[in-house]
This record gives C-alpha cells, structure tokens and sequence, in this order.
C-alpha cells in the first residue's frame, strides 16, 4: 500500500502503525501527523497502546515486537527519513538529536551512581563534539532552564537527592538538552500532585516554544488535555477511536468511548442543584438536590488476545447495533481534521452523560 503523503509542514508524519508480539498485534493501523510547536495527546484507559506507540516513535520497543507501517521524521523540508525498519545506529544517530523520550518513571530513566549534571552532559557529547567543560557548562544551563534551583551546585548532585518533581525536570532537560524537532513525553506528571503537574507541563511547554519542536503527550489526564494540547488521539484496543483538534473533539465527541471518557470526569466546579454541567463537568446533582453518580463507561476494555469481531468498543457501547458486531468502522472524516471510527458517529448526542447512567434493573 502507498504511504499517504504528510501533511505540509509536518515534523513527524506517522502512517499505519502497528505493532505486533508475534502474531498478536497490539496497535492497530495508527496515523497522524504532528507539526513544528504542536502537542499532540495519545489518550484512552490503560491497556489502549499508548505507551507503546510513544516506544514505536524512537524504535525503542521491548525484543520480540515487530513493527510495520511508516514513521517518518523531516529531515528538511519535502524530505523525510523513515524510521520502521531503520538499523540500530541510524536510530541512535536520530535519538536524543533529533527525537527524544521524556519516560514515565525518571527515577528508573536516571542512573543512581552518577551525578545528575554528569548523566545531561553525557547525552550532550553522545550527539556532539565538544569538550566535558563545554558539555558540562550546558548541562548547567539545561538545569537552570527546566527551573531547578541552584542548577550548578545541584548539578553535582545525585538523583536520589532530588524530589519527584525536579527528577521529572532533570528528565526533560536531558531530552530536550539536544533541541531535538520531537519530544515524546510518557505520562511526565503520572504520580504527581497538581502543582508538579502543571510546573511539569509548563516546562514542556517552554521548551517546545524555546526550539520549535513537537510534542506528542502520552497521558490519560483529560484535564491536561484540554488544558494543554492542541490536537488529541483517542485510543481503544491499540486502534483510533477519534482524532482532531483538541477544542472539537472534547466540546463535541462523535465516537461513543471519547463521550464516555469525557462524561465520567468529575464536575471543575459543582453546578448549582439541579443544574447539569458539561461534558467534562458531568452533572453532580439531580433537580432535588440530591448527588449523582458520575457516569462510567460499564466493563473493561479487551486482552488484545481477545477483541471482539467489529468493533471493539461495541460490547460496552451504549448505541451498539448488529453491524457494530460485524464491521470494524472507519476511521472516517467528520470535520475539518477531525475523524472519527464509529458506525453511528451522527447520533451521538450532546452532551452525552444521559449514555452511561446506570438504568434501574
């Protein structure tokens, strides 16, 4: 099958991604493209894909996957280097300069025998031909740029001397130490409190802006999303349920899961009694003034050893029908960059609480 063309200005241009243990695949036919300062959010519940499609990115997933379809990064403009199928140094040449990760967990991404100061100027001499002072001098800086206070002394400083917070800043200054053109970030703020939280996604946002760089944000934290994104991809069983600009797909889902995700959040602020408040802000209290619960998606999500035929969603959706246990839909153009893989994307109403409130037996 032809590689569909990226789109104009795009830095990372990703087309049919799939990755597979064996013969089981894991994800399914992912395509995007992300753009020069543009964050893009991978988001569903856990088990979707996630975090192994930021991995497929880099080329840097566990032995015994396989990968196929297309992930190209622009060399300039009108030319791309295709990174599936490329050999171990091209994809060491490419990582850390031109793409990098920012893990989930920094404790385990920092070595704890080394100086954190050590550890950044040792990712700048891997990409560059400069002396240790050199490196050392710019791994100072990228510590004081990411916020850490003190970056020469704490610099010298070991990684079990830092708190969660700023190991999380020590992990992106060391991705982003290189300005490389993408930056994925595996759930950053995962086990932070809200303030890290947002100092955490703030950095991120002033190094994207500091360089020009993509973002591709792994996170199932719908609140950072639409705080902080600008396009969102919804995953279901390693596939795309629903993809576009952040503010039309969280304002006005078309695929059932997106809705169910959105109404299952908890009011920002409690409406009035009576009062329903919008997806995102699902209602808390019914016309007498007594508490609801929050709507929740009924069932988990599928082993990917045993998807459903069709739709994988189709088991837990609130408007399945029989072709949804036969065709597997879409994905679909609904909207100006928004696509959507569901049969019945035109009846889903807004907002949609009233979908996933429990019925009275």
């Amino acid at each position: 099958m032809p590689v569909a063309p990226a789109a104009p200005d795009a830095l990372l241009s990703v087309r049919d991604l799939r990755v597979a243990f064996g013969a089981l695949e894991v994800v399914r036919g992912l395509s995007f493209d992300v753009r020069p300062r543009e964050v893009l959010a991978l988001v569903g519940e856990s088990g979707a894909g996630k975090s192994l499609t930021a991995r497929a990115l880099l080329g840097m997933l566990p032995r015994g996957t396989t990968t196929s379809g297309s992930v190209r990064l622009r060399d300039e403009p009108g030319s791309y280097a295709e990174l599936v199928g490329a050999t171990r140094p091209a994809l060491a040449a490419l990582r850390g300069r031109r793409i990098a990760l920012v893990p989930q967990d920094a404790l385990s991404a920092l070595s704890p025998v080394h100086p954190v100061g050590d550890q950044l100027a040792a990712a700048v001499r891997s990409v560059a031909g400069v002396s240790r002072s050199q490196a050392r001098a710019r791994a100072v800086a990228a510590l004081d740029r990411v916020g850490i206070p003190d970056a020469t002394r704490r610099a010298r400083a070991y990684p079990h001397e830092y708190s969660g917070g700023m190991r999380q800043r020590a992990v992106i200054a060391m991705a982003t130490i290189n300005e490389p053109d993408v930056v994925v970030a595996d759930e950053p703020t995962t086990a932070l409190d809200a303030e890290l939280q947002d100092q955490v996604l703030r950095v991120l946002g002033e190094q994207r802006e500091a360089v020009g760089a993509a973002l591709v944000l792994v996170t199932h934290d719908l609140g950072v999303v639409r705080d902080h994104t600008d396009r969102v991809l919804v995953m279901y069983a390693g596939r795309q349920v629903e993809q576009g600009p952040t503010h039309r797909v969280l304002d006005r889902p078309r695929a059932p899961y997106t809705a169910g995700l959105l109404a299952s959040l908890p009011p920002e602020d409690g409406p009035a009694d009576g009062a329903d408040g919008p997806v995102g802000g699902a209602p808390r209290r019914g016309g007498s003034g007594r508490l609801r619960r929050l709507p929740a998606i009924p069932g988990s999500p599928p082993a990917p050893d045993a998807l459903p035929p069709g739709c994988a969603f189709a088991p837990r959706c609130p408007l399945v029908e029989d072709r949804c246990h036969r065709e597997e839909p879409g994905p679909w153009t609904v909207g100006d960059g928004h696509e959507v893989s569901c049969h019945r994307w035109d009846e889903v109403p807004y907002p949609a609480t009233e979908l996933f409130l429990e019925r009275p037996a």
